[in-house]
């Protein structure tokens, strides 16, 4: 409590109430309800709030609202967090923010590069904490593959190759993912966003150059991607990014180095245990159970940063930095020509 009796906790209204939004308030309501506070509830679909209450019922009184304007008005909450089809994004964020709030978003941040230039510098104006609810940056695995390469254990990274699958296509359809002027774009700019993100931010190289394959299905987006990249260093990469497959996700990303490798797997269905291996050239170990750091997450990590106790960890440069690629393969795909990538630079 503060010193006039007021709690100190953060109250944050919640924007959208989808089942991706679930996994937020749980943590909210539960493990950190002595930091922070859910205030408000927004969905245009009392139906979507119901299913939210449901599974965590601690919000059942919470005050529920059909539009992100009327709740901000109302509510005054200090922080936001935003799960919504993505095409929102960005008027949501830049409402939120100039209502005196601090924002966590689900990916992609927005779905434009003049967009995300525009939402980092209103943050920074403002001295409001923007957090990009990439979870992956809070995973320990990540976090050991982040600092190995940070700490030059593969030495200079030459090479990534990722590859992404999921029943994305079959599972979208008549849904607002399948619809451009909601969702923004297709697999790429929703599960892929991740894969993007996390091959940008573990190896922190630059793209210069994309060309790009998509199919769509005869749907109005990307379903499947093929890309090969050229990174500013010289390096060079491929993603495949398939959204046309049986069974649950599967991933591989590996990552080649001047002095080693390092090869990440899932096991091809969710929940079953990832299969890792770090190899060197110039030593016969090969290690499969590495000693890792400790896991977060985007929710605790977003409480931290409001009250000062911690940077952001999953920040807004790197939903510009996908967006840009994001973008350049859009480009590539329409034109069938290699499209540049010119990372835009942030005003400080």
């Amino acid at each position: 409590m503060t010193a006039n009796g007021a709690s100190d906790r953060i109250r944050i209204g919640i924007i959208g109430c989808g089942g991706n939004m679930s996994g937020h308030v749980k943590r909210l309501v539960r493990e950190y309800a002595g930091e922070a506070e859910v205030v408000a509830l927004v969905d245009p679909s009392a139906a979507s709030i119901d299913r939210l209450v449901a599974s965590n019922p601690e919000a059942a009184a919470v005050p529920r609202f059909e539009t992100h304007t009327e709740m901000l008005r109302a509510v005054q909450p200090d922080a936001v967090e935003i799960s919504t089809p993505h095409t929102l994004h960005y008027e949501q964020i830049m409402d939120a923010l100039g209502a005196g709030a601090h924002v966590l978003t689900e990916k992609p941040m927005v779905c434009e590069v003049g967009h995300a230039l525009e939402v980092i510098q209103r943050s920074r104006e403002l001295g409001k904490v923007l957090l990009v609810s990439y979870q992956r940056h809070y995973q320990p695995l990540f976090r050991y593959i982040k600092g190995q390469i940070d700490a030059g254990e593969l030495g200079d990274v030459q090479y990534v190759a990722g590859l992404q699958n999921q029943d994305w296509y079959r599972g979208t359809q008549g849904a607002w993912r399948s619809r451009l002027a909601l969702s923004g774009g297709g697999q790429l700019n929703d599960s892929g966003s991740h894969l993007l993100d996390i091959i940008l931010w573990t190896t922190g190289l630059a793209v210069g150059a994309v060309h790009c394959f998509q199919e769509n299905f005869a749907g109005e987006v990307d379903i499947n991607t093929a890309i090969s990249l050229r990174f500013r260093n010289g390096a060079m990469g491929t993603l495949s990014i398939i959204g046309h497959a049986p069974g649950g996700m599967w991933e591989d990303i590996t990552f080649y180095g001047s002095k080693g490798s390092i090869y990440y797997r899932t096991a091809g269905v969710r929940g079953e245990p990832l299969r890792f291996q770090q190899r060197w050239f110039d030593r016969p170990d090969v290690l499969t159970e590495p000693s890792l750091p400790q896991a977060s997450d985007p929710d605790r990590n977003f409480i931290d940063a409001i009250k000062g106790r911690a940077e952001v960890d999953s920040p807004p440069i790197g939903g510009l930095r996908v967006i840009e690629l994001t973008e350049a393969a859009w480009r590539s795909a329409r034109t069938g020509q290699v499209a540049e990538v010119r990372p835009a630079e942030v005003v400080a």
